[in-house]
């Protein structure tokens, strides 16, 4: 009889610590592997000035993007954006607002040896998904590595509400994020990154996702309105 309670005194023990451990399993799912080694968060916008921020191939300030209330934001085609200070292995984080139809992006990894940085940087779709013309696919949908990888449905807020973005890059492996689900992950220069390569448009772009090292950038030569706030970096090391 005392072997009996003990037995069944262990195996309640160990139905007890299951929800635990797959509580702690799911939490991790959350958090990417690189993380965990990051440096301090730097801001890339505080609310008050673009000083982190230039028109692509230009020393010239941003055209036709506005402050106001702690957000940066544009109404129709304005000047794309590229950040000033380079960065290699990366974690990003911002919010982002699309308007009707509106449609954007975020790069990484950029370099302005070209005459678009969509000719050299992975970008990740900004976009409504309901009423803009580039939603036919779902590798054009918001939160896609745009004309590779599709992006899932169903974690898209409505036009109008505020999204939240995560971007991580170490070395190959990258992941997309949006409003804490995982909509994208894969790894740079290996055979099924190229594979999907050959069949987008950027296959003929020699530089397109080679760099290791590079500017961040926001697409503004675009239509429809946009606003971003609480853009945030931290290197990985």
């Amino acid at each position: 009889m005392k072997r009996l309670v003990l037995l069944v005194t262990i195996a309640g023990v160990a139905l007890a610590a299951a929800p635990q451990a797959q509580s702690a399993a799911a939490k991790g799912s959350a958090t990417s592997a690189g993380s965990a080694t990051a440096g301090p968060w730097k801001s890339l916008f505080d609310g008050k000035s673009l000083s982190a921020w230039r028109t692509y191939r230009s020393e010239a300030a941003p055209e036709k993007w506005e402050l106001k209330d702690g957000i940066m934001a544009k109404d129709g085609n304005a000047s794309d954006l590229v950040s000033k200070e380079e960065f290699g292995d990366f974690e990003l984080e911002l919010e982002w607002r699309i308007g009707e139809a509106g449609n954007s992006g975020i790069f990484y990894r950029g370099s302005e040896d070209e005459e678009a940085i969509y000719w050299t940087a992975p970008e990740y779709q900004l976009l409504d998904d309901i009423k803009a013309r580039d939603n036919r696919t779902r590798n054009h949908c918001a939160g896609s590595v745009y004309d590779l990888y599709d992006a899932p449905e169903g974690h898209l807020k409505p036009v109008g509400e505020w999204n939240s973005t995560r971007i991580v890059a170490r070395g190959a492996h990258v992941e997309h994020w949006l409003n804490g689900f995982k909509m994208v992950e894969y790894e740079l220069w290996s055979p099924d990154w190229e594979q999907h390569l050959a069949k987008s448009k950027f296959k003929d772009w020699p530089k397109y996702g080679r760099i290791k090292k590079g500017h961040f950038g926001i697409q503004g030569n675009h239509p429809g309105s946009l606003a971003l706030r609480n853009i945030r970096v931290r290197e990985l090391q």
